[in-house]
């Protein structure tokens, strides 16, 4: 899967939503707040109901909070003894037993033999921030004690979202360990490349299916036979906890520590690229990082701050809009790995480099999903599906697609998928509503044979890669 698309590259597809989604709403006789009938794009306005208004001031009269705050609480079912908490969060009260999650001591203890023993170790990372970040956290982690690893971030044309065989079967011909983090967990084809030759970790958090690949460990979240208690984090959370067990073991074989609080930064920038929601630890995960951000004691960060012109402290705006867009231009339109490379430079000048060409790709990302955007909501518009939003086009760039599958759904207010077909092979992005789990119709419909591949989460999947057919087009 890929995250949902930049939140960022942010400019509103349209002023108006779609009439489909319009009539909904006046059907459902949707009354408007404060008299306000629509906001500035054209989305419907609607306020709290009688009962979520009686929550809100019910709060406000516990918690002693001003009523317009009570109302966004109560309206994301904070209640009255959790409002502190949610309000200033420490990551003290809300960092979770990593020993929670399925698998998490055999990841992280084999990731400590091979980082105390010299092994050769792999990174096989995503091309969008949350895989940057990952990897990022992998390879200071490692630094700290004086390893280094091998960065892998596959072409996004070439190979495709995820671990492909060909790569993962020449990672095991030269390491003893191979990480894979925000993939891996549909990757079972891709990963039995790697039996018998090296070790395989999976660090995702995109839903799992039935069965889970052939891999040593598969610490996912958002696993099957998962609770679901921490789905919230993005692959960077779930790097983080496997990082502080695995500093537990190395403080029991009475070795040093690296410091995981400074790395912060890339946890709470992923965490909103991203779109992961911002409750439970994801939120004292932000709040402490963009602390830690504003002490700009990392050179990509730093870099790329300065080139997006963020002179004042960082905020999630910021990391969504301002930051995130650039990281992940690279995997879009350029070179795959220049994210990660970037987040992880040591070397102040070596990381101005890196940004100012992530800033160029970037610009180059925006021509070309203006173009694909226009062409894609024509589409929808001609078609006035009411109950999914689509459009394919010849050769629109597939590192566009999930942007402008995201700009359709803001603009219909449905579940919307986008797919630029090349070689009669059709490559897209899908991005939904609350109420519609597209990431597992398209694992279901991966399942049966309708796709070539595919899968993400609830709210997003990605590259549902299928034959084109005549009306594709």
């Amino acid at each position: 899967m890929r995250g949902p698309a930049d939140p960022a590259s942010a400019h509103p597809a349209v002023t108006q939503p779609l009439a489909p989604a319009r009539a909904r709403r006046d059907k459902a006789g949707m009354s408007a707040f404060l008299n306000v009938q629509s906001s500035l794009t054209g989305r419907y306005w609607s306020g709290p109901d009688p009962a979520e208004e009686r929550l809100a001031e019910g709060l406000a009269q516990q918690s002693g909070l001003p009523l317009p705050v009570a109302r966004v609480l109560a309206g994301r079912g904070v209640a009255a003894e959790e409002s502190a908490g949610h309000l200033e969060p420490r990551l003290r009260d809300l960092l979770p037993d990593p020993l929670t999650l399925r698998d998490m001591a055999p990841a992280a203890e084999r990731l400590v033999t091979a980082a105390t023993t010299g092994q050769r170790i792999a990174i096989f990372a995503d091309y969008d921030v949350d895989g940057g970040a990952s990897a990022a956290l992998l390879l200071g982690w490692l630094r700290a004690q004086g390893r280094d690893a091998t960065l892998y971030v596959p072409d996004r044309i070439d190979e495709g979202y995820g671990p492909n065989a060909p790569a993962i079967s020449a990672l095991a011909d030269d390491h003893d360990l191979i990480v894979c983090v925000d993939c891996g967990t549909l990757s079972h084809e891709a990963l039995a490349a790697a039996t018998g030759r090296a070790d395989v970790i999976v660090l995702d958090h995109h839903q799992g299916g039935e069965t889970l690949p052939p891999a040593l460990a598969v610490v996912n979240p958002n696993r099957a036979d998962e609770d679901g208690a921490l789905g919230h984090l993005c692959a960077a959370g779930v790097v983080f906890l496997t990082l502080v067990h695995a500093n537990r073991v190395l403080r029991g074989l009475g070795r040093p520590e690296p410091a995981l609080i400074p790395m912060l930064d890339l946890v709470a920038l992923a965490t909103v690229a991203d779109v992961a929601p911002l409750v439970g630890v994801n939120r004292a995960f932000v709040r402490q990082g963009l602390a830690i951000m504003a002490r700009r004691e990392r050179p990509g960060l730093v870099a790329l701050a300065d080139i997006a012109r963020l002179d004042g402290a960082p905020s999630a705006f910021h990391l969504g809009f301002l930051l995130g867009p650039r990281i992940n231009a690279g995997g879009r339109v350029g070179r795959a790995d220049l994210g990660a490379l970037c987040l992880s430079c040591g070397d102040g000048h070596e990381a101005a480099r890196l940004a100012a060409e992530l800033d160029q790709l970037n610009r180059d990302r925006r021509s070309i999903e203006a173009e694909v955007r226009t062409e894609a909501l024509a589409q929808a518009q001609s078609r006035g599906d009411p109950a999914l939003a689509w459009a394919a086009g010849e050769n629109w760039h597939p590192g566009v697609v999930g942007i402008v599958a995201a700009r359709l759904k803001e603009a219909t207010g449905l579940p919307s998928v986008v797919i630029g077909v090349a070689g009669g092979v059709g490559k897209g992005s899908a991005r939904s509503v609350p109420g519609v789990d597209i990431g597992r119709a398209i694992q279901r419909l991966a399942a049966e044979g309708l796709i070539e591949k595919g899968g993400g989460a609830a709210l997003c999947a990605a590259r549902p890669d299928r034959r084109a057919g005549p009306d594709d087009g």
